[in-house]
């Protein structure tokens, strides 16, 4: 199955005697980070990271990992906090968000080039409960729907600035992608109603909602002509198409939500076959993405012990970078891997039990009747509240494309809409004479259109996505 904004990865089963080096890895390294498991905040000692859990609710615990902005600015009180939430539903934001799009270092621990933390401090946080090293006590406890995650998240914000009391009045923007544009919206509303009344002290930037999952209905039916004007389905496959978007249609008609999920696996099931396997993430790309590949072999062991171990011990990413650019080698752990040795030794206060996936099937499943309603009617609150709302989307984006959103855009009721959409876009430029993106703004509403860029716009044109960020935040 796939999921919204992440890729569903296969756990590596590694030899034996892999196994039993990443054991003594583990066990023969001193933790460099004294913390006990009810530290509401842990972090590296010259405070360039912070990380904890937030209980949002009895039984359920959020984690949160703060990244300090490297920006220059003279004004650091005018550096923007960005809060990150990740799709799928279950989709990992510390591991996916932060290690594969915009954090400071990759997933093979080197130093990514046009990571946001140089514009502004990052906040990855693993939601709903149950995603990543977020977890419940009793499955019970997982959310149904998108205003209990969203009531989550409100309810981190509340705690989380009693613990950072100080970013209270620097900008706090939402930013989200794929299924996290339904929490970011929601959220952003409750942000504004919760401020206005008195009981989150928070200076709140705005909302932006990335190749979103808004109208899931609009998505879907803009895959058969968006496939069609690529040469991947012909005239007959579009119809095709087409009828079984009807089919979830109906379902959510008859008020069948899970039906209509369950019809929404079929559909893709289906354009998978006809467009022989496009890739719902990036259209050009040849195959959908494949499973990361085990490592086996002693050598390559060996040296992920001594990179491990140079992360581990640094006090910071800025003395991660110089380490793990000091090791020889190109092959590094897979993802599930990292997170669940090198990040979590460092981290230091993930409990036994929880073992960190990419995406959470549970989480998801406990969603399963919401995941194809929309929230346009809450993207329309943000605006007519006045809250700063930015959409973006990438060009090659399949499964929350471009066509889908800009027909979700149009369905708003927002008084300022025909004002927008009267207005010419500005292109965007990046380090090139080349066309990176274009962007329309009206009021308190900007849509960006990012060039050969898919779903993970910000790993497909990091340049064009960082100045975005930017601009958005300005």
């Amino acid at each position: 199955m796939r999921r919204l904004g992440v890729d569903l990865e296969v756990d590596v089963k590694m030899e034996r005697y892999s196994q039993f080096l990443v054991l003594a890895m583990v066990c023969l390294i001193v933790p460099w980070v004294a913390v006990a498991y009810a530290a509401p905040i842990s972090g590296t000692k010259d405070g360039s990271e912070q990380w904890g859990y937030v209980d949002v609710r009895p039984g359920a615990h959020m984690f949160w990992w703060l990244y300090r902005s490297t920006s220059k600015a003279s004004n650091t009180t005018a550096i923007p906090v960005l809060m990150w939430l990740q799709g799928g539903p279950g989709g990992s934001g510390v591991g996916v968000g932060d290690f594969r799009e915009i954090g400071p270092l990759n997933e093979h621990l080197q130093p990514r080039k046009y990571s946001w933390v140089e514009i502004a401090d990052l906040l990855f946080v693993e939601n709903p409960v149950g995603t990543g090293f977020s977890y419940v006590n009793d499955p019970s406890l997982l959310p149904t729907n998108n205003s209990q995650v969203s009531s989550d998240l409100l309810q981190f914000l509340v705690e989380f600035v009693k613990l950072r009391p100080d970013l209270s009045k620097r900008p706090l923007f939402i930013f989200s992608e794929s299924y996290g544009g339904k929490f970011a919206s929601e959220l952003g509303v409750m942000v504004h109603k919760a401020v206005a009344a008195g009981s989150l002290d928070l200076n709140f930037g705005g909302v932006a909602l990335g190749d979103a999952w808004i109208s899931p209905l609009d998505s879907m039916y803009s895959w058969g002509p968006f496939l069609y004007t690529n040469s991947r389905l012909d005239a007959n496959g579009v119809v095709e198409v087409k009828q079984a978007v009807d089919k979830t249609a109906e379902f959510m008609r008859n008020g069948k939500f899970e039906n209509a999920t369950y019809q929404w696996e079929k559909v893709e099931d289906l354009v998978l076959t006809l467009s022989n396997q496009v890739d719902f993430y990036n259209i050009l790309e040849a195959d959908e993405a494949g499973t990361e590949s085990s490592i086996s072999s002693a050598t390559s062991m060996s040296m992920l012990m001594k990179r491990s171990r140079t992360f581990r011990d640094s006090f910071g990413y800025f003395d991660a970078v110089k380490a793990v650019e000091a090791v020889n080698g190109t092959q590094t752990l897979p993802l599930s891997e990292l997170m669940n040795t090198v990040i979590r030794e460092k981290l230091q206060i993930i409990p036994t039990s929880v073992r960190w996936q990419s995406s959470s099937d549970e989480v998801f499943t406990a969603l399963t009747g919401d995941f194809m309603k929309d929230t346009i009617h809450q993207v329309d609150k943000l605006l007519h509240h006045g809250v700063k709302v930015a959409v973006y989307s990438g060009q090659l984006d399949l499964i929350c494309s471009t066509p889908g959103t800009e027909a979700w855009v149009q369905k708003l009721k927002w008084t300022g809409l025909e004002g927008f959409n009267k207005q010419v876009r500005t292109p965007l430029y990046c380090n090139s004479n080349s066309t990176g993106g274009f962007v329309k703004k009206y009021k308190n509403l900007s849509f960006y259109w990012v060039l050969k860029a898919g779903h993970y716009l910000p790993i497909d044109s990091p340049c064009v996505a960082q100045q975005m960020a930017s601009l958005i935040m300005s």
